[in-house]
């Protein structure tokens, strides 16, 4: 499916950015999912050393089967969930509008509108040693409504794409200016 179906793009729009996370962001997830896969094997052959005699036992190797398997499943399931949440999570730039896309678990999905030229305040943070190398970090987005702020969490390039949601933005008030005149009457 393509961007411009998911947010319905008007027919005068031009997609400016489409950012996710950075993906350097995902591996210690991906570190810790290597570490919990890897938990049993090292816990049986402990086990399987100090008490060899243990897995002849056929009640007990199935009930070490049988919690395996529901362990791994449910690091799986972890697994999927944070790569959903980490991959799902968009936010699309237009020459009009921005658009927040936020899943948060399997069944849960934020989708936020924010118009360029309501606008006030952008500012873009690189916090860490990682951050600074590979460039990535957040940038704010303030509005005078107190229940619109974006965040743009681990984008790539941040100062970057704070300058052009500020031309961009600039760019649309221009254009806007009459409806802001009116809102102010």
């Amino acid at each position: 499916m393509s961007v411009s179906k998911v947010i319905k793009q008007k027919s005068y729009e031009k997609i400016i950015f489409v950012l996710h996370r950075h993906p350097f962001t995902f591996i210690p997830v991906v570190l810790l999912f290597i570490v919990l896969l890897l938990t049993p094997v090292a816990l049986y052959f402990m086990i399987n050393s100090l008490y060899p005699q243990l897995f002849l036992n056929t009640e007990i190797k199935t009930t070490f089967i049988l919690f395996g398997s529901v362990y791994y499943l449910s690091t799986y399931l972890f697994f999927y969930v944070r790569f959903l949440d980490f991959y799902l999570d968009m936010w699309i730039v237009t020459n009009d509008r921005i658009v927040d896309i936020e899943q948060h678990g399997l069944f849960h999905r934020e989708i936020t509108e924010l118009d360029l030229y309501r606008i006030q305040d952008a500012t873009a943070t690189v916090q860490g040693f990682f951050a600074t190398i590979f460039q990535y970090g957040d940038v704010f987005i303030k509005t005078a409504s107190s229940n619109t702020n974006i965040i743009f969490k681990n984008v790539h390039r941040p100062n970057h794409v704070r300058e052009q949601l500020i031309k961009l933005a600039d760019e649309d008030r221009k254009y806007h200016m009459q409806d802001i005149k009116l809102d102010m009457n």
